[in-house]
Protein backbone atom coordinates (compact mmCIF):
# COMPACT_ATOMS: atom_id res chain seq x y z
CA UNK A 1 0.00 0.00 0.00
CA UNK A 2 1.73 3.00 -1.03
CA UNK A 3 1.59 6.65 1.06
CA UNK A 4 -1.00 6.23 3.35
CA UNK A 5 -1.94 9.06 5.35
CA UNK A 6 -1.38 8.72 8.89
CA UNK A 7 -3.89 10.21 11.03
CA UNK A 8 -5.00 10.21 14.58
CA UNK A 9 -7.73 7.47 15.85
CA UNK A 10 -10.48 10.36 16.24
CA UNK A 11 -10.26 12.75 13.56
CA UNK A 12 -12.22 10.54 10.34
CA UNK A 13 -15.36 11.49 9.37
CA UNK A 14 -17.65 10.43 5.88
CA UNK A 15 -15.38 13.36 4.21
CA UNK A 16 -12.61 11.15 4.44
CA UNK A 17 -14.47 8.33 2.76
CA UNK A 18 -11.50 6.66 -0.24
CA UNK A 19 -9.18 7.56 1.49
CA UNK A 20 -5.93 4.87 2.42
CA UNK A 21 -5.01 5.99 5.85
CA UNK A 22 -2.49 4.32 8.76
CA UNK A 23 -4.01 4.00 12.18
CA UNK A 24 -1.24 3.95 15.23
CA UNK A 25 -3.12 2.95 19.08
CA UNK A 26 -3.92 0.71 21.26
CA UNK A 27 -6.84 -2.45 21.04
CA UNK A 28 -9.91 -0.91 23.19
CA UNK A 29 -11.88 -3.45 22.58
CA UNK A 30 -12.50 -6.35 20.24
CA UNK A 31 -15.24 -8.30 18.63
CA UNK A 32 -16.33 -11.10 16.69
CA UNK A 33 -19.08 -11.24 14.34
CA UNK A 34 -20.05 -14.10 11.96
CA UNK A 35 -16.56 -14.68 11.13
CA UNK A 36 -15.44 -10.72 10.80
CA UNK A 37 -13.14 -9.29 13.41
CA UNK A 38 -14.10 -5.32 14.60
CA UNK A 39 -11.62 -3.52 17.02
CA UNK A 40 -11.94 -0.36 18.47
CA UNK A 41 -8.33 1.07 18.04
CA UNK A 42 -7.55 3.95 20.43
CA UNK A 43 -5.27 6.89 21.08
CA UNK A 44 -5.39 10.23 22.78
CA UNK A 45 -7.82 11.80 20.05
CA UNK A 46 -10.64 9.59 20.18
CA UNK A 47 -11.26 5.47 18.63
CA UNK A 48 -11.96 4.50 15.33
CA UNK A 49 -13.69 0.98 14.48
CA UNK A 50 -11.55 -1.53 12.22
CA UNK A 51 -12.96 -4.59 10.38
CA UNK A 52 -10.91 -7.60 9.55
CA UNK A 53 -12.27 -9.91 7.06
CA UNK A 54 -11.27 -13.44 6.46
CA UNK A 55 -10.00 -12.96 3.14
CA UNK A 56 -7.07 -11.04 3.70
CA UNK A 57 -5.72 -14.60 5.81
CA UNK A 58 -2.75 -13.52 7.24
CA UNK A 59 -3.49 -10.30 8.83
CA UNK A 60 -6.95 -11.49 9.79
CA UNK A 61 -5.00 -14.45 11.62
CA UNK A 62 -2.39 -12.26 13.26
CA UNK A 63 -5.81 -10.22 14.05
CA UNK A 64 -7.28 -13.37 15.92
CA UNK A 65 -4.04 -12.51 18.56
CA UNK A 66 -4.64 -9.45 19.37
CA UNK A 67 -6.01 -8.39 23.23
CA UNK A 68 -6.83 -5.20 24.91
CA UNK A 69 -3.82 -3.07 24.96
CA UNK A 70 -1.74 -4.46 22.30
CA UNK A 71 -0.68 -1.57 20.67
CA UNK A 72 -0.72 -1.80 16.76
CA UNK A 73 -0.81 -0.13 13.46
CA UNK A 74 -3.35 -0.70 10.79
CA UNK A 75 -3.69 0.18 7.03
CA UNK A 76 -6.92 0.28 4.89
CA UNK A 77 -9.01 2.49 2.92
CA UNK A 78 -11.78 4.22 5.07
CA UNK A 79 -15.21 3.53 4.12
CA UNK A 80 -19.22 4.34 4.88
CA UNK A 81 -20.75 2.05 7.72
CA UNK A 82 -23.21 0.42 6.62
CA UNK A 83 -26.94 1.51 7.11
CA UNK A 84 -28.08 1.30 10.61
CA UNK A 85 -24.80 0.62 12.34
CA UNK A 86 -23.74 4.09 12.71
CA UNK A 87 -22.43 5.18 16.48
CA UNK A 88 -23.55 8.35 17.08
CA UNK A 89 -21.80 7.90 20.62
CA UNK A 90 -18.63 8.29 18.71
CA UNK A 91 -17.36 11.44 16.56
CA UNK A 92 -16.23 8.65 13.88
CA UNK A 93 -19.48 6.89 14.21
CA UNK A 94 -19.97 7.01 10.75
CA UNK A 95 -16.87 5.32 8.91
CA UNK A 96 -14.79 2.23 9.80
CA UNK A 97 -11.83 1.07 8.43
CA UNK A 98 -11.56 -2.25 6.63
CA UNK A 99 -7.98 -3.18 7.62
CA UNK A 100 -5.92 -4.39 4.30
CA UNK A 101 -2.37 -4.57 7.14
CA UNK A 102 -1.52 -4.97 10.59
CA UNK A 103 1.11 -4.89 12.57
CA UNK A 104 1.46 -5.58 16.30
CA UNK A 105 4.19 -2.79 17.62
CA UNK A 106 3.77 -4.22 21.22
CA UNK A 107 2.18 -6.99 23.04
CA UNK A 108 0.65 -6.11 26.31
CA UNK A 109 0.03 -8.18 29.44
CA UNK A 110 -4.00 -8.68 30.87
CA UNK A 111 -4.35 -5.36 32.75
CA UNK A 112 -5.16 -5.49 36.30
CA UNK A 113 -9.20 -3.23 35.37
CA UNK A 114 -10.63 -3.57 31.90
CA UNK A 115 -9.63 0.28 30.30
CA UNK A 116 -12.49 0.21 28.19
CA UNK A 117 -14.91 -0.62 31.02
CA UNK A 118 -17.88 1.75 32.48
CA UNK A 119 -17.30 1.01 36.02
CA UNK A 120 -14.55 2.51 38.31
CA UNK A 121 -11.58 0.95 39.05
CA UNK A 122 -10.74 1.10 42.73
CA UNK A 123 -8.32 4.35 43.75
CA UNK A 124 -5.90 2.16 45.15
CA UNK A 125 -5.58 0.04 41.95
CA UNK A 126 -5.69 3.18 39.74
CA UNK A 127 -2.66 5.16 41.43
CA UNK A 128 -0.62 1.83 41.95
CA UNK A 129 -0.99 1.43 38.09
CA UNK A 130 -1.09 5.01 36.99
CA UNK A 131 0.49 4.48 33.67
CA UNK A 132 -2.64 2.34 32.68
CA UNK A 133 -5.16 4.54 34.22
CA UNK A 134 -3.96 7.64 32.40
CA UNK A 135 -4.87 5.84 29.07
CA UNK A 136 -8.86 6.37 30.45
CA UNK A 137 -10.84 8.70 28.82
CA UNK A 138 -11.79 10.40 31.50
CA UNK A 139 -8.21 11.27 32.57
CA UNK A 140 -6.96 12.29 29.45
CA UNK A 141 -10.01 14.78 28.88
CA UNK A 142 -9.35 15.60 32.70
CA UNK A 143 -5.50 16.43 31.60
CA UNK A 144 -6.22 18.29 28.68
CA UNK A 145 -8.57 20.57 30.38
CA UNK A 146 -5.75 21.11 32.20
CA UNK A 147 -3.63 22.15 29.93
CA UNK A 148 -5.91 24.67 28.64
CA UNK A 149 -6.56 26.03 31.61
CA UNK A 150 -2.55 26.45 32.43
CA UNK A 151 -2.24 27.48 28.70
CA UNK A 152 -5.08 30.39 29.13
CA UNK A 153 -3.96 31.28 32.35
CA UNK A 154 -0.47 32.11 30.95
CA UNK A 155 -2.29 33.64 28.04
CA UNK A 156 -4.39 36.23 29.76
CA UNK A 157 -1.51 37.16 32.29
CA UNK A 158 0.72 37.89 29.28
CA UNK A 159 -1.43 40.22 27.70
CA UNK A 160 -1.97 42.31 30.84
CA UNK A 161 1.65 43.12 30.87
CA UNK A 162 3.09 40.00 33.54
CA UNK A 163 6.17 38.98 33.74
CA UNK A 164 6.32 35.02 34.47
CA UNK A 165 9.58 34.67 36.39
CA UNK A 166 10.71 31.15 38.15
CA UNK A 167 11.49 31.61 42.26
CA UNK A 168 14.02 28.91 43.41
CA UNK A 169 12.23 25.66 44.67
CA UNK A 170 15.52 24.97 47.43
CA UNK A 171 15.05 28.24 49.54
CA UNK A 172 15.52 28.50 53.78
CA UNK A 173 13.24 27.82 55.77
CA UNK A 174 10.00 30.70 56.53
CA UNK A 175 7.21 28.61 58.30
CA UNK A 176 4.11 30.42 56.82
CA UNK A 177 1.70 28.39 58.81
CA UNK A 178 2.31 24.23 58.08
CA UNK A 179 5.14 21.79 57.92
CA UNK A 180 8.32 22.48 55.39
CA UNK A 181 9.80 19.63 53.78
CA UNK A 182 13.54 19.49 54.18
CA UNK A 183 16.17 18.98 52.17
CA UNK A 184 19.74 18.33 53.89
CA UNK A 185 22.84 19.55 52.04
CA UNK A 186 25.80 17.89 51.02
CA UNK A 187 27.74 20.40 50.80
CA UNK A 188 27.03 22.35 54.29
CA UNK A 189 26.25 19.39 56.25
CA UNK A 190 24.17 20.36 59.08
CA UNK A 191 22.51 22.65 57.01
CA UNK A 192 19.01 22.56 55.36
CA UNK A 193 17.45 23.57 52.47
CA UNK A 194 13.55 23.89 52.51
CA UNK A 195 11.11 23.05 49.48
CA UNK A 196 8.68 26.50 49.11
CA UNK A 197 5.31 26.33 50.45
CA UNK A 198 4.42 29.24 48.51
CA UNK A 199 7.03 31.50 46.70
CA UNK A 200 5.19 34.58 48.87
CA UNK A 201 8.46 36.40 50.27
CA UNK A 202 10.26 35.78 46.48
CA UNK A 203 7.65 37.15 45.05
CA UNK A 204 7.34 40.00 47.43
CA UNK A 205 11.21 40.72 46.29
CA UNK A 206 10.82 40.95 42.89
CA UNK A 207 7.76 43.65 43.81
CA UNK A 208 10.94 45.71 45.58
CA UNK A 209 13.20 44.66 42.74
CA UNK A 210 11.10 46.97 40.56
CA UNK A 211 9.74 44.06 38.36
CA UNK A 212 5.42 45.41 38.51
CA UNK A 213 3.56 42.37 37.65
CA UNK A 214 5.21 38.81 38.00
CA UNK A 215 3.09 35.63 37.78
CA UNK A 216 4.21 32.32 38.13
CA UNK A 217 2.90 28.55 37.29
CA UNK A 218 4.45 27.76 40.58
CA UNK A 219 4.97 24.09 42.77
CA UNK A 220 4.63 24.27 45.96
CA UNK A 221 5.26 21.93 48.54
CA UNK A 222 3.38 21.60 52.26
CA UNK A 223 4.22 18.50 54.71
CA UNK A 224 0.38 18.21 55.90
CA UNK A 225 -1.91 15.46 55.73
CA UNK A 226 -3.63 14.93 52.46
CA UNK A 227 -7.33 15.27 51.75
CA UNK A 228 -9.43 15.27 48.68
CA UNK A 229 -8.35 18.56 48.22
CA UNK A 230 -5.20 18.84 49.16
CA UNK A 231 -1.82 17.57 47.80
CA UNK A 232 1.41 17.40 49.56
CA UNK A 233 2.68 19.01 46.17
CA UNK A 234 0.61 21.08 44.42
CA UNK A 235 -0.10 24.12 41.48
CA UNK A 236 -0.51 27.55 41.66
CA UNK A 237 -0.60 30.30 39.51
CA UNK A 238 0.99 32.96 41.92
CA UNK A 239 0.75 36.83 41.22
CA UNK A 240 2.19 39.65 42.40
CA UNK A 241 1.72 43.72 41.77
CA UNK A 242 3.36 46.88 42.78
CA UNK A 243 0.67 49.70 43.35
CA UNK A 244 -1.78 48.33 43.46
CA UNK A 245 -5.28 48.47 46.09
CA UNK A 246 -6.91 45.94 47.15
CA UNK A 247 -10.13 46.78 44.24
CA UNK A 248 -7.00 46.33 41.41
CA UNK A 249 -5.96 43.39 42.37
CA UNK A 250 -9.80 41.65 42.66
CA UNK A 251 -10.38 42.98 39.05
CA UNK A 252 -6.99 41.53 37.51
CA UNK A 253 -7.94 37.98 39.06
CA UNK A 254 -11.67 38.16 38.31
CA UNK A 255 -10.76 38.88 34.72
CA UNK A 256 -8.61 35.91 35.01
CA UNK A 257 -10.93 33.37 35.92
CA UNK A 258 -13.51 35.24 33.17
CA UNK A 259 -10.91 34.47 30.25
CA UNK A 260 -10.11 31.11 31.33
CA UNK A 261 -13.58 30.20 32.06
CA UNK A 262 -14.37 31.46 28.33
CA UNK A 263 -11.15 30.22 26.36
CA UNK A 264 -11.01 26.69 28.22
CA UNK A 265 -14.63 25.77 28.98
CA UNK A 266 -16.34 28.02 26.40
CA UNK A 267 -18.42 29.15 29.05
CA UNK A 268 -19.52 32.98 30.19
CA UNK A 269 -19.02 34.07 33.97
CA UNK A 270 -21.17 37.28 35.31
CA UNK A 271 -19.35 39.93 34.71
CA UNK A 272 -18.83 41.00 38.39
CA UNK A 273 -18.94 38.23 40.91
CA UNK A 274 -20.55 39.07 44.49
CA UNK A 275 -18.51 40.03 47.43
CA UNK A 276 -19.76 39.04 50.70
CA UNK A 277 -17.56 40.15 54.27
CA UNK A 278 -16.67 37.37 56.18
CA UNK A 279 -18.65 38.12 58.83
CA UNK A 280 -21.79 38.06 56.54
CA UNK A 281 -20.54 34.89 54.97
CA UNK A 282 -20.49 33.10 58.23
CA UNK A 283 -24.34 34.75 58.72
CA UNK A 284 -25.56 33.82 55.73
CA UNK A 285 -24.08 30.91 55.05
CA UNK A 286 -22.44 28.90 58.01
CA UNK A 287 -19.15 29.05 56.13
CA UNK A 288 -15.79 31.54 54.59
CA UNK A 289 -16.34 29.07 51.51
CA UNK A 290 -20.18 29.43 50.80
CA UNK A 291 -21.26 27.53 47.80
CA UNK A 292 -23.97 30.28 46.44
CA UNK A 293 -25.27 27.45 44.15
CA UNK A 294 -28.51 27.40 45.88
CA UNK A 295 -30.03 29.35 48.36
CA UNK A 296 -31.44 28.31 52.11
CA UNK A 297 -29.59 31.02 53.88
CA UNK A 298 -29.28 30.56 57.60
CA UNK A 299 -31.95 32.74 58.95
CA UNK A 300 -31.85 34.23 62.93
CA UNK A 301 -34.73 33.47 64.73
CA UNK A 302 -33.33 33.85 68.52
CA UNK A 303 -35.59 36.90 69.03
CA UNK A 304 -38.68 34.68 68.20
CA UNK A 305 -37.77 32.47 70.84
CA UNK A 306 -36.95 35.42 73.52
CA UNK A 307 -39.25 34.88 76.75
CA UNK A 308 -41.07 31.91 74.89
CA UNK A 309 -41.84 28.40 76.38
CA UNK A 310 -38.92 26.39 74.82
CA UNK A 311 -36.20 27.17 77.56
CA UNK A 312 -32.96 26.32 75.84
CA UNK A 313 -33.64 28.69 72.89
CA UNK A 314 -35.13 31.59 75.34
CA UNK A 315 -32.23 31.43 77.42
CA UNK A 316 -29.76 31.63 74.20
CA UNK A 317 -31.83 34.53 73.00
CA UNK A 318 -30.57 36.34 76.06
CA UNK A 319 -26.93 37.08 74.98
CA UNK A 320 -26.10 38.39 71.28
CA UNK A 321 -22.84 36.20 72.02
CA UNK A 322 -25.25 33.38 70.84
CA UNK A 323 -27.25 32.61 67.43
CA UNK A 324 -30.34 30.23 67.40
CA UNK A 325 -30.49 29.52 63.41
CA UNK A 326 -33.39 28.48 61.10
CA UNK A 327 -32.72 26.65 57.96
CA UNK A 328 -35.62 25.57 55.50
CA UNK A 329 -35.64 22.10 53.96
CA UNK A 330 -37.72 22.28 51.10
CA UNK A 331 -40.04 19.42 51.23
CA UNK A 332 -38.38 17.98 54.57
CA UNK A 333 -41.66 17.10 55.66
CA UNK A 334 -41.59 14.32 53.51
CA UNK A 335 -38.97 12.52 56.09
CA UNK A 336 -39.73 10.08 59.29
CA UNK A 337 -38.84 10.11 62.70
CA UNK A 338 -36.09 8.02 61.72
CA UNK A 339 -35.00 10.16 58.97
CA UNK A 340 -34.70 13.46 61.18
CA UNK A 341 -32.81 11.36 64.20
CA UNK A 342 -30.30 9.95 61.90
CA UNK A 343 -29.98 13.84 60.25
CA UNK A 344 -30.03 14.96 64.38
CA UNK A 345 -26.60 12.40 64.71
CA UNK A 346 -25.02 13.63 61.96
CA UNK A 347 -25.62 17.34 63.08
CA UNK A 348 -23.42 15.98 66.18
CA UNK A 349 -20.70 14.96 64.46
CA UNK A 350 -20.63 18.55 62.39
CA UNK A 351 -20.44 19.73 66.69
CA UNK A 352 -23.72 20.43 67.27
CA UNK A 353 -24.90 19.16 71.19
CA UNK A 354 -28.27 18.37 69.45
CA UNK A 355 -31.09 19.72 66.57
CA UNK A 356 -34.45 20.79 67.08
CA UNK A 357 -36.70 20.80 64.12
CA UNK A 358 -40.42 21.13 63.20
CA UNK A 359 -42.32 19.58 60.35
CA UNK A 360 -45.16 21.85 58.54
CA UNK A 361 -47.28 18.34 57.70
CA UNK A 362 -51.08 18.78 56.12
CA UNK A 363 -52.33 17.24 59.33
CA UNK A 364 -50.52 20.34 61.58
CA UNK A 365 -46.79 20.57 63.17
CA UNK A 366 -44.99 17.85 64.28
CA UNK A 367 -41.14 17.47 65.22
CA UNK A 368 -39.17 17.59 68.22
CA UNK A 369 -39.77 20.71 69.65
CA UNK A 370 -43.85 20.86 67.72
CA UNK A 371 -45.09 21.13 71.44
CA UNK A 372 -43.29 24.62 72.10
CA UNK A 373 -44.47 25.99 69.07
CA UNK A 374 -47.57 28.01 68.96
CA UNK A 375 -50.00 29.33 66.19
CA UNK A 376 -48.03 32.58 66.12
CA UNK A 377 -44.61 31.49 66.78
CA UNK A 378 -45.02 29.12 63.71
CA UNK A 379 -46.59 32.14 61.57
CA UNK A 380 -43.72 34.25 62.40
CA UNK A 381 -41.05 31.31 61.62
CA UNK A 382 -42.65 30.87 58.21
CA UNK A 383 -42.75 34.27 57.67
CA UNK A 384 -38.88 34.56 58.50
CA UNK A 385 -38.07 31.55 56.68
CA UNK A 386 -40.05 31.37 53.73
CA UNK A 387 -41.51 27.92 54.89
CA UNK A 388 -44.41 26.36 53.26
CA UNK A 389 -46.32 23.57 53.81
CA UNK A 390 -44.49 20.39 53.46
CA UNK A 391 -41.15 21.70 54.10
CA UNK A 392 -39.68 21.71 57.43
CA UNK A 393 -37.32 23.90 59.74
CA UNK A 394 -34.23 22.42 61.45
CA UNK A 395 -33.11 25.10 64.27
CA UNK A 396 -29.11 25.21 65.75
CA UNK A 397 -28.68 27.19 68.94
CA UNK A 398 -25.20 27.38 70.46
CA UNK A 399 -22.43 30.15 70.73
CA UNK A 400 -22.49 32.02 67.35
CA UNK A 401 -19.24 30.53 65.81
CA UNK A 402 -20.34 27.29 66.76
CA UNK A 403 -24.02 27.43 65.81
CA UNK A 404 -23.10 29.02 62.10
CA UNK A 405 -20.62 25.93 61.65
CA UNK A 406 -22.64 23.40 62.37
CA UNK A 407 -25.17 25.25 60.54
CA UNK A 408 -23.71 25.51 57.60
CA UNK A 409 -21.93 22.16 56.72
CA UNK A 410 -26.16 21.33 57.41
CA UNK A 411 -26.63 23.38 54.64
CA UNK A 412 -24.75 21.49 52.44
CA UNK A 413 -26.27 18.15 53.30
CA UNK A 414 -29.41 19.49 52.46
CA UNK A 415 -28.55 20.86 49.43
CA UNK A 416 -26.85 17.69 48.41
CA UNK A 417 -29.57 15.69 49.07
CA UNK A 418 -31.77 17.50 47.06
CA UNK A 419 -29.34 18.07 43.83
CA UNK A 420 -29.31 21.36 44.14
CA UNK A 421 -24.78 21.45 44.04
CA UNK A 422 -25.06 20.62 40.46
CA UNK A 423 -21.65 19.93 39.14
CA UNK A 424 -22.07 22.12 35.94
CA UNK A 425 -22.77 24.82 37.47
CA UNK A 426 -20.14 27.69 38.47
CA UNK A 427 -20.69 29.99 41.42
CA UNK A 428 -17.78 32.18 41.96
CA UNK A 429 -17.80 34.73 44.88
CA UNK A 430 -15.45 36.88 46.68
CA UNK A 431 -15.01 36.59 50.63
CA UNK A 432 -13.36 39.73 52.36
CA UNK A 433 -12.44 41.37 55.01
CA UNK A 434 -11.34 38.79 57.62
CA UNK A 435 -10.28 39.45 61.15
CA UNK A 436 -6.07 39.87 60.84
CA UNK A 437 -5.50 38.50 63.76
CA UNK A 438 -7.10 35.10 65.76
CA UNK A 439 -6.65 33.48 69.07
CA UNK A 440 -5.28 29.98 68.61
CA UNK A 441 -7.67 27.50 70.49
CA UNK A 442 -5.51 25.31 71.96
CA UNK A 443 -2.54 28.03 72.87
CA UNK A 444 -4.81 30.53 73.91
CA UNK A 445 -1.93 32.76 72.16
CA UNK A 446 -2.77 35.28 69.54
CA UNK A 447 -1.74 34.46 66.37
CA UNK A 448 -2.44 35.43 61.97
CA UNK A 449 -5.34 34.37 60.47
CA UNK A 450 -3.81 33.38 57.25
CA UNK A 451 0.09 34.89 56.98
CA UNK A 452 2.20 37.25 58.71
CA UNK A 453 2.60 39.43 55.68
CA UNK A 454 -0.90 40.90 55.33
CA UNK A 455 -1.74 44.44 55.89
CA UNK A 456 -4.40 45.68 58.05
CA UNK A 457 -7.81 47.74 56.68
CA UNK A 458 -6.66 51.74 55.93
CA UNK A 459 -6.93 53.22 59.34
CA UNK A 460 -6.62 50.65 61.60
CA UNK A 461 -3.55 50.49 62.31
CA UNK A 462 -4.02 52.61 65.93
CA UNK A 463 -5.84 49.17 66.98
CA UNK A 464 -2.65 47.27 66.70
CA UNK A 465 -1.45 47.41 70.52
CA UNK A 466 -5.29 48.29 72.20
CA UNK A 467 -7.10 45.62 70.48
CA UNK A 468 -5.69 43.20 67.92
CA UNK A 469 -7.90 40.83 67.13
CA UNK A 470 -10.79 43.39 66.19
CA UNK A 471 -8.29 44.39 63.22
CA UNK A 472 -9.77 43.96 59.62
CA UNK A 473 -7.22 42.61 57.20
CA UNK A 474 -6.93 43.82 53.36
CA UNK A 475 -7.51 39.83 52.74
CA UNK A 476 -9.46 38.39 50.15
CA UNK A 477 -10.67 34.76 48.90
CA UNK A 478 -12.09 33.51 45.90
CA UNK A 479 -14.48 31.09 46.08
CA UNK A 480 -15.82 28.45 43.92
CA UNK A 481 -18.64 26.19 44.94
CA UNK A 482 -17.76 26.04 48.17
CA UNK A 483 -14.12 25.81 47.42
CA UNK A 484 -11.48 28.24 48.16
CA UNK A 485 -9.62 28.37 45.06
CA UNK A 486 -6.93 31.40 46.49
CA UNK A 487 -5.78 33.53 48.63
CA UNK A 488 -4.75 37.06 48.65
CA UNK A 489 -3.70 40.40 50.47
CA UNK A 490 -2.36 43.66 50.09
CA UNK A 491 1.21 42.90 51.84
CA UNK A 492 3.27 44.89 54.23
CA UNK A 493 5.77 47.42 52.72
CA UNK A 494 7.08 49.06 55.71
CA UNK A 495 10.04 47.34 57.38
CA UNK A 496 9.26 48.94 60.90
CA UNK A 497 5.46 47.64 60.74
CA UNK A 498 6.78 44.30 58.99
CA UNK A 499 8.74 44.10 62.29
CA UNK A 500 6.21 44.86 64.73
CA UNK A 501 3.54 42.11 63.35
CA UNK A 502 6.51 39.39 64.04
CA UNK A 503 6.53 40.46 67.73
CA UNK A 504 2.99 40.87 68.18
CA UNK A 505 3.30 37.16 67.31
CA UNK A 506 5.84 36.32 70.01
CA UNK A 507 8.61 36.21 67.51
CA UNK A 508 12.05 38.22 69.29
CA UNK A 509 14.42 40.34 67.57
CA UNK A 510 16.94 37.77 67.25
CA UNK A 511 14.21 35.44 65.78
CA UNK A 512 12.95 37.82 63.03
CA UNK A 513 16.78 38.43 61.94
CA UNK A 514 17.20 34.60 61.53
CA UNK A 515 14.45 33.73 59.90
CA UNK A 516 12.92 37.16 57.90
CA UNK A 517 16.55 39.19 57.84
CA UNK A 518 17.51 38.95 54.13
CA UNK A 519 13.75 40.03 53.55
CA UNK A 520 13.14 42.81 56.66
CA UNK A 521 16.44 44.34 54.68
CA UNK A 522 15.06 44.46 51.57
CA UNK A 523 11.97 46.12 52.97
CA UNK A 524 14.37 49.12 54.16
CA UNK A 525 15.61 49.95 50.26
CA UNK A 526 12.41 51.55 48.98
CA UNK A 527 10.03 48.91 48.79
CA UNK A 528 6.60 49.88 47.25
CA UNK A 529 2.86 49.25 48.33
CA UNK A 530 2.31 46.26 46.75
CA UNK A 531 -0.50 43.20 46.62
CA UNK A 532 -1.32 39.56 45.28
CA UNK A 533 -2.79 36.55 45.23
CA UNK A 534 -2.25 32.84 44.40
CA UNK A 535 -5.33 30.21 43.14
CA UNK A 536 -4.60 26.21 43.52
CA UNK A 537 -4.59 25.35 39.81
CA UNK A 538 -5.82 21.89 41.08
CA UNK A 539 -8.64 22.87 42.60
CA UNK A 540 -9.60 24.89 39.91
CA UNK A 541 -9.15 22.16 37.44
CA UNK A 542 -11.09 19.65 40.00
CA UNK A 543 -14.36 22.03 39.42
CA UNK A 544 -13.91 22.56 36.00
CA UNK A 545 -13.74 19.20 35.37
CA UNK A 546 -16.93 18.62 37.73
CA UNK A 547 -14.54 16.08 39.71
CA UNK A 548 -14.72 15.63 43.54
CA UNK A 549 -11.10 14.73 44.00
CA UNK A 550 -7.69 16.84 42.91
CA UNK A 551 -6.23 13.09 42.50
CA UNK A 552 -8.09 12.75 39.47
CA UNK A 553 -6.68 15.85 37.34
CA UNK A 554 -3.26 15.60 38.35
CA UNK A 555 -0.80 13.39 36.36
CA UNK A 556 0.79 11.64 39.36
CA UNK A 557 -0.63 12.53 42.68
CA UNK A 558 0.00 10.94 46.10
CA UNK A 559 -2.31 8.74 47.70
CA UNK A 560 -4.43 10.03 51.04
CA UNK A 561 -1.42 8.62 53.04
CA UNK A 562 1.09 10.71 50.92
CA UNK A 563 2.17 7.98 49.26
CA UNK A 564 3.33 7.06 45.80
CA UNK A 565 2.38 3.83 45.51
CA UNK A 566 3.34 3.26 41.62
CA UNK A 567 7.13 4.08 42.31
CA UNK A 568 6.67 3.28 46.34
CA UNK A 569 7.73 6.52 47.17
CA UNK A 570 8.81 8.24 50.10
CA UNK A 571 11.29 4.68 50.04
CA UNK A 572 14.67 4.11 52.09
CA UNK A 573 18.11 5.24 50.56
CA UNK A 574 21.73 3.84 50.72
CA UNK A 575 23.88 4.13 54.09
CA UNK A 576 26.30 5.87 51.85
CA UNK A 577 24.09 8.56 50.80
CA UNK A 578 22.47 9.19 54.16
CA UNK A 579 26.08 9.57 55.16
CA UNK A 580 27.29 12.02 52.48
CA UNK A 581 24.53 14.11 53.85
CA UNK A 582 25.58 13.54 57.71
CA UNK A 583 22.27 12.06 58.90
CA UNK A 584 21.67 8.57 60.78
CA UNK A 585 18.35 7.17 60.96
CA UNK A 586 18.23 6.34 64.54
CA UNK A 587 14.81 4.37 64.67
CA UNK A 588 12.50 3.51 61.82
CA UNK A 589 9.05 3.71 63.59
CA UNK A 590 5.95 1.16 62.42
CA UNK A 591 4.89 1.79 59.06
CA UNK A 592 1.14 2.78 59.05
CA UNK A 593 -1.81 1.41 58.18
CA UNK A 594 -3.35 2.60 54.70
Amino acid sequence: MDNPLRVSCGVLSASDVGKTVELDGWVHRRRDHGGLIFIDVRDRSGITQVTFDPSKGETFALAETLRGEDVVSVRGTVRRRPAGTENVKLATGEVEVPADGLEILNRSETPPFVIAAEEEPAEEVRLRYRYLDLRRPRMQRNLTVRHKIVKAIRDYFDEHGFLEIETPNLIKSTPEGARDYLVPSRVHRGSFYALPQSPQILKQILMIGGLGRYMQIARCFRDEDPRADRQPEFTQVDVEMTFVRQDDVLEVMEGSMRYVWRSALGLEIPSSLPRLTYAEAMRRYGSDKPDLRFELELLDVADLFRGGAFGLFADLAESDANRVIALRWPGGSSLSRRDFDAVTELAKTFGAKGLAYISLAPDGIKGSIARFVDEPLAAALRERTGAQDGDAILFVGDAARGASEVAGRLRLEIGERLGLRKPDAFAFCWVLGFPLFERDEESGEITFSHHPFTAPAPGQEALFDSDPLAITAQHYDLVLNGYELGSGSIRNHQAEFQRKVFKRLGLTDEQIDDRFGFFMEALTYGAPPHGGMALGIDRIVMLACGETSIRDVIAFPKNQMARDVMMDAPSGVPDQALKDLGLQILSIPPKPAE
